[in-house]
């Protein structure tokens, strides 16, 4: 199924509740809350509390993720707030199972994310119990960046895998994602995309969430 992931890293933070209502009658499958700790990347964003006060304005489901050195210290409180799924990283200090483990015993669903220098070796272990793996196409840490079409042989890599072994593990892509990027993406095995700066400055935001789904629909191959 393809999902569009808005991240809201690219909106207007003075308008959030507004803006977070536009993407949902958009047609948003998820909702994109990057958290960065200005340690594990280069930038600081948003925390538990945030992510708790704007959960009232939409019921599209939080995909957060935890750009976060200690990330395991954390699943509770965003769970608390709200987080529908928490990804974090496999290059973060927490052990990764014991994370996984944690997520789902907060009640949340579990995702890996790796940076695009990191092999996919690091999630193929953990694939029957994550919901999803993001591929990140940027170098994380600010948006606007422009999209690693190199990273799309991980892509590839990683839905043969889930194919060959059954399962239904949903594959995301974050960084640079626009209208000619999301149908290489979606070609690659991507049926879940992240985009920020392309939908929130958009002139017409529906029209071009309509436009990245029939896109990527039409050149999804899973």
């Amino acid at each position: 199924m393809i999902k569009i992931s808005p991240s809201i890293l690219s909106c207007d933070y003075g308008r959030m509740a507004d803006e977070l209502k536009c993407m949902e009658e958009c047609g948003a499958d998820l909702m994109h809350i990057d958290v960065m700790d200005g340690h594990f990347v280069p930038n600081i964003t948003l925390g538990a509390p945030v992510c708790k006060c704007i959960k009232k304005y939409t019921d599209v489901p939080f995909d957060v993720h935890l750009m976060i050195s200690e990330p395991l210290k954390y699943v509770e409180d965003f769970c608390r707030a709200g987080a529908d799924i928490i990804c974090f990283h496999t290059e973060s200090d927490s052990d990764t199972g014991e994370t996984i483990d944690r997520i789902i015993e907060c009640g949340a669903k579990p995702a890996l994310a790796i940076k695009p220098k990191t092999d996919i070796d690091a999630v193929l272990p953990y694939l029957e119990k994550i919901a999803m793996v993001l591929v990140m196409t940027v170098e994380p840490g600010f948006g606007g960046q422009s999209f690693m079409a190199d990273q799309m042989d991980k892509v590839r890599r990683i839905r043969d895998e889930i194919n060959k072994r059954g399962l239904k593990t949903d594959i995301e892509v974050d960084g640079g994602i626009n209208g000619e990027t999301i149908s290489i993406a979606a070609a690659a095995g991507a049926n879940v995309f992240v985009s920020g700066s392309a939908l929130f400055s958009a002139s017409d935001r529906k029209e071009t969430m309509d436009g990245f789904k029939e896109k990527a629909g039409t050149a999804f191959a899973g």
